[in-house]
C-alpha cells in the first residue's frame, strides 16, 4: 500500500477562539486538509480545553474533516458524544485504554475513523496488536498538554518502525505526527514515514496562513 498524500491539519488549540469561525474559514481557504481538535480533561494531561459543544460549533463552521484527539481518561465514556458532535476521526491514547481493541471497535461502531495515539515514551508495540484494526496512528512529538513545545526528534525511529509495519502488512493506515511540527521539523517526520501533520503555531502564528500551509506541505512532500 503506497503512502497517502501529505495532509496538513491545523490545530485549533493555537487559534484565536474569540474568532473561531473566522479562523476556521481562513485556514480552510488557505488550503488546510483537516482540522485538528485537541480535547484535554485536566487529568490525563495538565490542561483543560473543550468538549462536544465546541466540536459542534467547529463542525458548523467548516466542511473539512475533523480530527478529534481525546487526551482524556476513560475516553470510552465520551466517544459517542464526540462522534455525534461531528468528529470524523476519534483518537484515543493507548495509555488510557486498558481494553484497546474494544475501544477501537467502539469508535468504528459509532461511525468514525479510529485512531490510536502514542505519547513520546510509549513504544510502537503498544499499538502493534491493533494496527490492522485502526485507520490512523498518531505519534506525539511533544509531551501532550500544551501547545508551542519543541519537537522531540527521538520519536522518529518509532515512526519509522510503524511505517515499516504498515507497509509490510499492506495496510491503509495514516501515520500522523503532532507537536512542534514546523518548517525544519516536518521534513524529518515525512522522511520517517508520516503523511498527516498537525501544525498549531506554525499555521495560526503565521501572518499568511496560505503561505505557511504551502511551505509546510512543500517541505513534507520533498522529504517523503
Amino acid at each position: 500500500m503506497s503512502r497517502g498524500p501529505v495532509r496538513i491539519a491545523p490545530s485549533i488549540l493555537a487559534c484565536d477562539f474569540a474568532r473561531l469561525g473566522e479562523e476556521l474559514a481562513a485556514v480552510e481557504s488557505a488550503g488546510a486538509d483537516w482540522i485538528h481538535v485537541d480535547v484535554m480533561d485536566g487529568h490525563f494531561v495538565p490542561n483543560l480545553t473543550l468538549g462536544p459543544p465546541i466540536v459542534e460549533a467547529v463542525r458548523r463552521s467548516t466542511s473539512l474533516p475533523l480530527d478529534v484527539h481525546l487526551m482524556i481518561e476513560e475516553p470510552e465514556r465520551s466517544i459517542a458524544d464526540y462522534v455525534k458532535a461531528g468528529a470524523d476521526t476519534v483518537g484515543v491514547h493507548a495509555e488510557t485504554c486498558p481494553h484497546l481493541h474494544r475501544t477501537v471497535a467502539q469508535i468504528r461502531e459509532a461511525g468514525a475513523r479510529a485512531c490510536v495515539v502514542l505519547n513520546p515514551a510509549t513504544p510502537a508495540q503498544a499499538v502493534e496488536m491493533v494496527l490492522a484494526d485502526v485507520d490512523q496512528v498518531l505519534l506525539m512529538t511533544v509531551n501532550p498538554g500544551f501547545g508551542g513545545q519543541s519537537f522531540i526528534a527521538g520519536v522518529m525511529p518509532k515512526l519509522a518502525t510503524l511505517r515499516r509495519w504498515v507497509d509490510e502488512q499492506d495496510l491503509r493506515v495514516d501515520l500522523e505526527v503532532d507537536g512542534g511540527v514546523a518548517r525544519g521539523t516536518i521534513g524529518q517526520a515525512a522522511a520517517a514515514g508520516a503523511d498527516v501533520f498537525v501544525a498549531g503555531t506554525a499555521v495560526f502564528g503565521a501572518e499568511d496562513y496560505a503561505q505557511a500551509i504551502s511551505a509546510l506541505r512543500g517541505e513534507a512532500e520533498q522529504a517523503s
